[in-house]
């Protein structure tokens, strides 16, 4: 069965981007083999188990880095080829459309870049990645998204207090 008549099979009343998804696994799986090379190639010490505080760190930037790739307006140009800006969603974030012409590559790539929930592995991967191969720029890297992320929950916190304290 071509490519084609399997995505037609595989949702025929919605088109699906089956060969984009393709591209974007392909690409993960290349960042994953690099990052396993680079580590082999360095030398770099692999921890049999990671730190608390490390997975702890990285988990609260990955949050961070995630939603600041897909939704917030100043990173808009990064996600601009993929999309078409569709109105604010408060807090400096963008709700976004995927552009569905041209390539289906480009729709998969799209479909990516603005959903936080699906950047998380591949930012995950990344930075884990990156406290194998330079652990004290990732962990620093790593504190400065930590420290914005936690602010952004302070500052919500703060605004519904004021809202409920002024009635």
């Amino acid at each position: 069965m071509t490519q084609a008549r399997l995505a037609r099979a595989y949702s025929p009343h919605e088109h699906r981007p089956l060969d984009g998804y393709v591209v974007t696994m392909g690409a993960f799986g290349v960042l994953s083999a690099s990052l396993v090379a680079a580590a082999k190639l360095t030398g770099a010490p692999v921890p049999q188990r990671p730190a608390l505080a490390d997975v702890a760190l990285i988990s609260i930037a990955t949050h961070k880095l995630s939603r600041l790739i897909a939704k917030d307006s100043v990173t808009s140009p990064l996600r601009a080829p993929f999309t078409r800006y569709a109105e604010p969603a408060g807090a400096a974030e963008l709700n976004e459309e995927v552009r569905d012409e041209g390539s289906s590559v480009r729709h998969g790539i799209g479909e990516l870049v603005t959903c936080p929930f699906c950047l998380a592995v591949w930012v995950a991967t990344g930075l884990t990645g990156g406290l194998v191969l330079v652990p004290r720029f990732t962990r620093l890297a790593a504190t400065v998204l930590t420290a914005t992320a936690v602010s952004d929950f302070l500052q919500m916190a703060y605004s519904i207090a004021k809202e409920k304290a002024e009635g």
